[in-house]
């Protein structure tokens, strides 16, 4: 099997939001996509569709000749594919793009193999400028490591070698971030809302507190009654989430953590 000089041939396993994202990213760069695999028919026809490659639902039947196989699944169900999977390719990269999975979940089932970790939030609804997506890769060889860096390459122009121990606290890093960040403004779009109040109102000092952060440190950033100490609006606060247990503790936590964060400064 001979590589592509610059664009290498790819199978996706799974069709997901990852795999979504990403199989348009590489399509639209000129990799060849050579098939969708998913366990759902309907998810793997509808992104093959899109790209214009075959897809299959059967793993005895994925394409035996590309380059790279790139599994974005669940987690929790890596391990029940992939010994199956590499018998289909026993030359080809095998990659995961999972970010607090190790490396070593391929070891002794294939030569070659990697991560290819795009750190970033998906959702199929949702386009996503992949030049301004960070990478981080790692592979069993040098020269895979640089087929994964020129390979992301290809659609990000943030690529980066990381190891799975680095990568697990990136992980971390952006459950705090991404996540739980999200789920204060479900939080906060429940409290508006319940008030006859609009999330819209939020957005803009949504926005602003993003964007300071690019110019300043998360700590410098921090405002509100937590970061002043300010413990009569923390109190009357709580006293208005009295009737939402779970939330008044999550108030109070966070608005603790806060200030021992300013406190260390």
């Amino acid at each position: 099997m001979e590589l592509s000089k610059s664009r290498p041939s790819i199978v996706f396993i799974g069709a997901g939001n990852v795999a979504t994202h990403l199989s348009k990213a590489f399509h639209d760069s000129g990799c060849r996509i050579k098939m969708i695999y998913s366990k759902t028919q309907e998810s793997a026809r509808a992104l093959a569709e899109v790209i214009g490659c075959p897809y299959t639902t059967d793993i005895t039947s994925i394409d035996n000749d590309a380059d790279i196989y790139i599994v974005s699944l669940k987690d929790s169900v890596l391990n029940s594919i992939l010994s199956e999977l590499v018998k289909c390719n026993t030359k080809a990269l095998y990659v995961h793009t999972a970010g607090s999975v190790s490396i070593d979940i391929w070891k002794g089932l294939t030569d070659r193999y990697g991560v290819m970790y795009p750190m970033q939030t998906f959702s199929k609804q949702r386009k996503v400028d992949f030049n301004n997506v960070h990478f981080f890769v790692e592979a069993n060889s040098k020269e895979d490591t640089d087929l994964l860096i020129r390979t992301a390459s290809l659609i990000s122009n943030h690529v980066f070698e990381a190891s799975s121990e680095q990568r697990k606290y990136l992980h971390i890093s952006a459950v705090f971030a991404c996540n739980f960040t999200n789920h204060m403004y479900a939080i906060c779009e429940h409290l508006l809302s319940s008030h006859g109040l609009p999330f819209s109102a939020m957005l803009p000092l949504i926005d602003e507190t993003a964007e300071k952060v690019h110019h300043l440190s998360p700590v410098s950033a921090q405002t509100g009654p937590a970061q002043r100490n300010d413990k009569n609006i923390m109190e009357s606060h709580m006293e208005m989430l009295k009737n939402e247990p779970e939330t008044v503790e999550l108030y109070k936590l966070i608005s603790e953590s806060i200030h021992k964060y300013q406190t260390k400064q």
